[in-house]
């Protein structure tokens, strides 16, 4: 009888427990829809053109690298923040408050902020730059930032005069961008030093019974540098092993056939077997300098170089890369690198850099050293998180400088912050395959053709405070210039 009134009793108790639980849950419920009704009905988050329903559901707040907590029964006024806008998306998030050292703005991909009285900054990724979708007109107070770490290939109308002058901040590979992403391939001094995947130039020399000095790994075929063209030549006078979909004669094991696996260990340790590797790059632009030229030197193997004009302000030492500009023609190249293959004097003094942990130049070390941001580091924010900063807190100056009564400072970006000449080809040895001669004089016929996108961009604007400005929408202007000028 004891037993069924303590089970009785005991019943009662989690009932009492179980009601007092869903209640709170219930209030909680009703408190957070309170919340979220009257954070959405907040004027200050309209953009004058759209209504609220057309904003973002949520807005994911976040310090960098961790969650920004605010306290839910005060109303979080988005007004108190200027808004970096990305135009053409790179980050894809919705809505989120960034901290910048003592400063904060609310970076988002959502174009309904376009007209929001907050908005002071568009920000851009190159690749997706387009020319017939811009946030027009342009305003005297918005400025414009790219961010821009590829290749040409990737729009070319951003590498003329009348497209790159646009912005007002850069991060692009040249050294004269506002942020230099000359680096963005290396993490450090440290790994250029590392011994790790160094092969003894004893074992190099008996392996060369079976491979050849040079290797070359691209799938990346008939790019604007024409490199495949010249590798082509190459391989008439001295042998090389190349592993990828462009003048493949070897095979890399199966689970190294994938792309992906250029940085895993099994491939670094093949190519760390030869003496010497062709690192060229997909296009000739100063500074445009990529893992192909920093890859080998990580690895112990002598990069023989085409593509950066500038490379040399970049080398380690001074005899740490052979570069194929110094060569009149390919034979004179495969001349010298069998020279090299021959005496192990000559070759290892490409070597003594790394065999000592010597790294001499005082640029290269400088930039390493000052750069805001790391490279698969993470302690350290990423470039676009030093791109998103540095317009953040120049946007913030501006305010403190206004607000002071004082005229805000104007920045402007400038045709060297993307240099690269039309490209060409190599007049020897042509291909005997038409279609890829085609291919190559693509590449030529769309850097006229960007040219003279690029003219037609500008064509009909003026100036507003130093700014530019577009007279009538960018749609009549780009139809009508080109329809003129492409007949010409």
């Amino acid at each position: 009888m004891v037993r069924i009134q303590r089970r009785r009793l005991l019943a009662s108790c989690l009932c009492i427990t179980a009601t007092v639980f869903l209640l709170v849950t219930l209030q909680v419920m009703v408190e957070l829809g309170k919340f979220e009704k009257k954070g959405f009905q907040s004027s200050g988050l309209q953009d004058g053109h759209t209504k609220m329903e057309e904003a973002p559901a949520h807005l994911n707040a976040f310090l960098k690298k961790e969650a920004l907590t605010f306290n839910r029964k005060r109303k979080w006024e988005l007004d108190s923040y200027p808004i970096m806008l990305w135009w053409s998306p790179l980050t894809g998030e919705t809505g989120r408050l960034g901290h910048c050292g003592a400063d904060a703005c609310f970076f988002t991909i959502n174009r309904t902020y376009l007209h929001h009285h907050m908005t002071k900054a568009f920000l851009f990724y190159g690749t997706d730059f387009n020319i017939d979708s811009l946030p027009l007109p342009r305003k005297a107070h918005h400025d414009w930032a790219l961010f821009h770490e590829e290749s040409p290939k990737n729009n070319y109308k951003l590498f003329h005069k009348p497209v790159i002058t646009l912005f007002n901040y850069t991060a692009t590979f040249s050294r004269h961008s506002h942020l230099p992403l000359t680096t963005q391939y290396l993490e450090g001094i440290e790994v250029l030093k590392s011994l790790r995947y160094l092969v003894p130039l004893q074992s190099k020399n008996k392996l060369r019974k079976s491979l050849a000095p040079l290797v070359y790994v691209q799938s990346d075929c008939d790019p604007p540098s024409d490199r495949d063209s010249y590798v082509h030549e190459l391989m008439t006078y001295i042998e090389v092993d190349s592993y990828g979909e462009c003048l493949r004669n070897k095979d890399l094991p199966q689970q190294l056939k994938n792309p992906a696996s250029m940085d895993a260990d099994g491939f670094h340790r093949i190519i760390a077997q030869y003496k010497f590797i062709l690192a060229f790059e997909n296009a000739v632009c100063d500074d445009y300098i990529t893992e192909k030229f920093w890859r080998p030197l990580k690895l112990g193997v002598v990069p023989v170089y085409y593509g950066s004009p500038s490379i040399a302000d970049w080398l380690p030492s001074n005899k740490s890369a052979i570069l194929v500009s110094e060569f009149s023609h390919p034979r004179e190249l495969a001349s010298y690198i069998r020279q090299l293959d021959s005496d192990d004097r000559l070759y290892e003094a490409y070597v003594e850099w790394k065999l000592k942990g010597e790294i001499s130049n005082q640029r290269l070390l400088t930039a390493l050293r000052e750069r805001k941001w790391g490279v698969q580091d993470v302690n350290q924010d990423n470039y676009i998180d030093a791109f998103e900063c540095m317009v953040c807190t120049n946007v913030w100056d501006n305010i403190r400088l206004q607000e002071k009564g004082l005229p805000p400072k104007r920045w402007k970006a400038e045709d060297t912050h993307l240099s690269c000449p039309e490209p060409t080809v190599f007049a020897f040895s042509p291909f005997r395959r038409p279609s890829l001669n085609a291919l190559r004089k693509m590449w030529i016929s769309s850097f006229e053709q960007s040219k003279k996108e690029a003219q037609a961009l500008r064509f009909g604007c003026g100036y507003n405070d130093g700014q530019p400005v577009f007279c009538i929408s960018l749609t009549t202007t780009i139809g009508s210039c080109l329809d003129t000028r492409l007949t010409s």
